[in-house]
Order: C-alpha cells, then sequence, then structure tokens
C-alpha cells in the first residue's frame, strides 16, 4: 500500500479538500499533494497530524479494516529483568520481606544500611 494513496482515499471519503486539511494540520498543500502523489514519505509526527485531520484513528492508515488488526503472536524474549536477583522464588520472597521492613525505619536509618551494604559489597 502506498501510504499518498491511501490518504488521498481517506480525504475524499470525507469530501474534504487539500485546503481543508492544509487548515486543519498547518501542512502547505503543496506539501499534501507531494505526500498524496508519492513524491515525499510523510514523518510519523506529520502521518499523526493527518491523522487528526481526517478524524481517524493513525492505524487506518495503515489498515483497511474497521476494527484494529489482531496483533502478531511473537516470541516472548527473557528480558534482563527475568534473570535479575529477587525476581523469582526464595528471593523474591526475601526481597519483599526486605522491602516492608525498610518502609518502616526512618530515612535515616535506611541510608544508614545502605552505606553499610555498599562498603560490606566492594570487599
Amino acid at each position: 500500500m502506498i501510504i499518498g494513496d491511501r490518504l488521498r482515499e481517506m480525504r475524499e471519503e470525507r469530501k474534504l479538500s487539500q485546503g481543508d486539511i492544509e487548515k486543519r494540520t498547518g501542512l502547505l498543500r503543496c506539501y499534501i499533494s507531494r505526500v498524496e502523489n508519492g513524491h515525499t514519505v510523510p514523518a510519523i509526527e506529520t502521518l499523526e497530524k493527518l491523522a487528526r485531520a481526517l478524524e481517524i484513528p493513525l492505524y487506518q492508515l495503515f489498515y483497511e479494516g474497521e476494527e484494529p488488526p489482531e496483533p502478531l503472536a511473537l516470541l516472548k524474549r527473557k528480558s534482563s529483568d527475568d534473570n535479575a536477583w529477587g525476581s523469582a522464588g526464595k528471593e523474591a520472597r526475601y526481597l519483599s520481606k526486605l522491602r516492608r521492613l525498610l518502609a518502616k525505619t526512618e530515612e535515616t536509618d535506611r541510608k544508614l544500611l545502605l552505606d553499610m551494604a555498599q562498603k560490606m559489597s566492594n570487599r
């Protein structure tokens, strides 16, 4: 699909001229013409302006159905957070308990504990 053709089609369905789109977006009519004729490829920010001017969601510029397309089922990759200490099991329970206890302590005591932990980890 050529985005310019789609934009023209959507504009004409709504009985809007390029001048109307110019007024709604602030983009020059000659620029809108260049996009519709395939001479210029608009940036995503420009496409957002055009979609707002046409009063449609952005996805409709790329998709011809009435409803948004179903998301593709992509393989889930493990992120670094999945492997982080305290993200599961016994370590997660320990970390949760530590957070609860730290929430009950005063700010100065938390700073002291943090300083001590930093010094111990540097050994």
